[in-house]
């Protein structure tokens, strides 16, 4: 095992209207105070009951999937968290990720799966 699922992040317009959105379905906590992310406009948490987190990312233009049209597919990633960047980079790099963006200092590197898809490997 290399990492471990932290949250599911999707794109939206108002990320603190969708957490309070998905809080109504699925209960939980809206922007409970957590040491993985900062809070704000652009950014909200949902911690649910069962302990999975979403987290909702503002994108100023965003697009809505229309599923099941693939010109507007659904749109979201995944943060893992991983107790050593550099050693957890080496691995996925091995298995056919492509780095994305490796900002120093920032705690994260973006990369994308084979098929492109973005992830995240968060410090923890």
């Amino acid at each position: 095992m290399i990492a471990e699922l932290q949250c599911v992040v999707l794109d939206c317009l108002e990320p603190l209207r969708l957490a309070e959105f998905y809080e109504a379905l699925l209960g939980g906590t809206v922007n409970r105070p957590d040491p993985r992310w900062a809070l704000g406009e652009a950014w909200s948490t949902l911690h649910t009951p069962s302990g999975l987190v979403l987290a909702f990312q503002r994108v100023a233009d965003y697009w809505p999937p229309r599923w099941p049209d693939p010109a507007q597919p659904q749109q979201f990633h995944l943060d893992f968290g991983v107790p050593d960047l550099d050693r957890a980079r080496d691995q996925v790099l091995a298995l056919g990720a492509t780095l994305l963006d490796a900002s120093d200092g920032r705690g994260w590197h973006v990369y994308a799966d084979p098929a492109g898809h973005p992830f995240c490997l968060v410090r923890h």
